[in-house]
């Protein structure tokens, strides 16, 4: 019987090419800002856990209109966070759900094979590396997609309206874009709290937002909030095309406005529409506000506790696979995505 045998030039090459495919993976990438379509499915290089971080098997990553503006590098603040010339990491996403791959050696929260949801750069990719501060359990009562889209639109409801807000139970709050993914969460969120909520909405999408517990429901092509009717103590702009005085005329005396988006302009512009509420808010009774919503494990966790009891819930319009994050970005920057998009990995 005739064995044959492989040259050793021939086996090491064998082995190497298998130890170059055991470290890289499949991504989304672009390498400079620029129109959402630049984005590319290349191999990449498999990130590396550092000491407090996890190394998660991605399962599908959660996106929002930030990706969008994380990828053109517009407005120019994103690229304080992503790079000013090009971005860090050219890999859209933010938010995932997956299994624990590995553990840096000062992670005590999670091991492998445990199931999980968080935040972490980079997760349109087969893996993504998460600090451990920025992870929690994934809740049984959800699967992987509806799990991804929960971290930062989630957080962002939660901080605005538990930090900022400060909500009491009973008081009218309004929340302007609540079919969209930070405000579908809020609304929910608000009903859990106790309040009273009115969601603005289009037409295709009040009776939904009546699903989700708002107890009114304004269509915009129908009705004007600012044109005469209640005050509320507490609203939440996740659209912000509308005036600050415009805003103001439909806040209490002493009431919170919460702005959530800032991107409705450019240039000097965009930076009027950022720093005016804070110049104004100092002079005026009305609470003016801006926020930073920064993923936490205890957060997380009342989110996970929130989804596990039946209060809140993800609510996922479209899933793409990896290889059509373009059209996924392409669907979130029409602004009328109804909940959340997610990709599939």
């Amino acid at each position: 019987m005739h064995l044959e045998q492989q040259s050793p030039l021939m086996t090491h090459a064998a082995t190497t090419a298998a130890a170059h495919a055991e470290a890289s993976m499949r991504a989304a990438v672009f390498d400079r800002y620029g129109p959402v379509d630049a984005v590319q499915l290349a191999q990449v290089a498999r990130p590396q856990p550092q000491d407090d971080a996890v190394l998660v098997r991605v399962v599908a990553a959660g996106l929002h209109a930030g990706d969008c503006f994380c990828v053109r590098g517009e407005p120019f603040p994103v690229r304080l966070m992503m790079g000013l010339r090009k971005p860090k990491v050219g890999i859209p996403g933010f938010d995932l759900a997956g299994r624990v791959e590995a553990v840096g050696p000062k992670v005590t929260r999670f091991k492998p094979g445990d199931e999980v949801f968080g935040a972490g750069m980079g997760s349109c990719a087969e893996y993504a590396s998460v600090r451990e501060q920025e992870l929690a359990l994934k809740p049984a009562s959800l699967d992987f997609e509806q799990a991804a889209a929960l971290t930062t639109s989630g957080l962002a409801a939660l901080h605005a309206l538990r930090d900022v807000a400060k909500l009491e139970r009973g008081q009218k709050l309004l929340i302007i874009g609540a079919a969209g993914g930070v405000g579908h969460f809020a609304v929910q969120i608000a009903k859990a709290m106790g309040a009273e909520v009115t969601g603005v909405c289009s037409t295709r999408n009040t009776a939904w937002v009546r699903e989700l517990g708002a107890d009114r429901v304004i269509d915009y092509t129908k009705e004007d909030f600012t044109q005469g009717g209640p005050r509320y103590d507490a609203i939440v702009d996740n659209v912000e095309n509308r005036s600050l005085s415009e805003c103001r005329s439909a806040l209490t005396p002493n009431g919170t406005l919460i702005l959530n988006s800032g991107t409705g302009a450019g240039g000097l512009g965009l930076l009027r529409r950022l720093l005016a509420p804070l110049l104004i808010s100092p002079f005026v009774r009305q609470n003016l506000r801006r926020y930073l919503s920064v993923p936490k494990h205890e957060d997380l966790l009342a989110l996970a506790e929130m989804a596990q009891a039946g209060t809140l819930r993800a609510a996922v319009e479209k899933v793409f696979p990896l290889a059509q994050t373009v059209q996924a970005l392409r669907h979130l920057e029409t602004g009328h995505s109804r909940g959340k998009v997610v990709v599939r990995i």
